[in-house]
């Protein structure tokens, strides 16, 4: 499926990951958003369930086995180009998830990847929504 100019929309899922008031963000090493700070994820595969998508996606970008707790978003990002024709299309279905096994790396597409709280957002180039999410997770994570 191309990324770009879809013919529809693309459906991806994203692991919001949580240890206690900390977090997992990623350095986008590819087009869109390259070079800012997001949460790990990527597009969904033909026959494989969200939850199948979450775990593979955070152990690419991340190195760290997840289990994914519960749904805390769907967050759709539309991108046009400068003509106004829409390059990039995705329908986002964030889990949060806990941290199983393994040591955070990044991985494949991802340029970096940090364990960091919201205090060290601050600076940081973050991805349109990205904020919200974590806060939204952050919250669901001390209720759970």
């Amino acid at each position: 499926m191309n990324r770009e100019y879809p013919e529809r929309p693309i459906l991806a899922v994203a692991a919001v990951i949580i240890d206690k008031d900390r977090f997992v963000l990623v350095k986008r090493g590819t087009p869109p958003h390259k070079g800012e700070w997001t949460i790990p994820g990527g597009m969904l595969e033909c026959g494989e369930s969200l939850r199948e998508a979450v775990i593979r996606e955070a152990r690419e970008e991340t190195s760290l086995i997840v289990k994914p707790v519960s749904l805390v978003e769907v967050f759709e990002r539309i991108i046009p180009n400068e003509t106004g024709r829409i390059q990039f299309h995705y329908v986002i279905m964030d889990y949060l998830c806990e941290v199983i096994d393994g040591t955070l790396h990044a991985g494949e597409d991802a340029a970096d990847a940090r364990w960091l709280t919201e205090a060290e957002l601050k600076g940081l180039q973050v991805t349109e929504g990205t904020v919200r999410v974590l806060k939204k997770a952050l919250l669901a994570s001390q209720s759970a």
